[in-house]
């Protein structure tokens, strides 16, 4: 397996773990957080399904979307690249003082 498809598999099960743990969660606070109850297993398995989505999204996601990932927009805001601070602050004109008012400008 290369390691693009690697990256974009991992993408996919953070994904899908992350709507299973959220949904169950959701469902067991709304349900009063009890873990003996029957309810409890209804949740699980009712979590399931925005998992199974997910996983949904994701292959449509590198098929029509970014290909490194499993986004559907391209790019995904991801591969920008921020200047780091010192290159932004380098990147500013310098300070000119006045010498007749000793004040800074610029």
């Amino acid at each position: 397996m290369q390691k693009a498809q690697k990256k974009v598999l991992l993408d996919i099960v953070e994904r899908t773990a992350a709507a299973y743990i959220t949904t169950f969660l959701g469902l067991l606070l709304a349900d009063g957080f009890d873990l003996t109850d029957v309810s409890a297993l209804k949740a699980a398995a009712v979590a399931a399904l925005p998992a199974a989505l997910s996983v949904i999204k994701g292959a449509i996601g590198t098929r029509f979307g970014d290909k490194s990932s499993a986004a559907w927009l391209p790019g995904g805001g991801r591969s920008r690249s921020r200047k780091p601070r010192k290159a932004a602050e380098a990147a500013k004109p310098p300070k000119v003082t006045d010498s007749s008012t000793g004040t800074t400008g610029g």
